[in-house]
């Protein structure tokens, strides 16, 4: 660890970058958040190795903290949102090429099979 803090985690200047695109850390009622930026040190923990969400590391905070505002903010698109505006950011800065492209499994949809005839061809 570099100064208490995980060398796989957000480094300032990435922080400083995803912080604008974030929703308001505190909420217009009810309690404050619990930090974005540890939070999300948690997230790409879990993403980056793939363990459940129970198994990351405690500095991280609670397991359904740090779960529950994955699965919310990608409900409200949050995620979707900050991906478009940090490409939009890239492409603007010539830094993003285009002309490669990845295809895996994860976005290849396997087209539905028809169903057959329970009774057979013509019947």
């Amino acid at each position: 660890m570099l100064g208490g803090m995980a060398t796989s985690d957000l480094t300032d200047a990435q922080w400083e970058r995803l912080r604008p695109l974030l929703p308001p850390q505190k909420p217009p009622t009810g309690r404050p958040a619990n930090d974005h930026r540890t939070v999300i040190n948690g997230i790409l923990w879990v993403l980056r190795t793939g363990c459940p969400w129970r198994c990351r590391p405690a500095r991280y905070g609670s397991w359904k903290t740090v779960s529950s505002r994955f699965y919310r903010w990608q409900k409200a698109g949050v995620w979707d949102r900050i991906l478009a505006e940090l490409q939009r950011r890239a492409d603007a800065e010539g830094r993003l090429d285009w002309s490669l492209h990845f295809v895996d499994s994860t976005v290849v949809r396997r087209a539905p099979a028809r169903r057959r005839c329970q009774r057979g061809i013509g019947s």
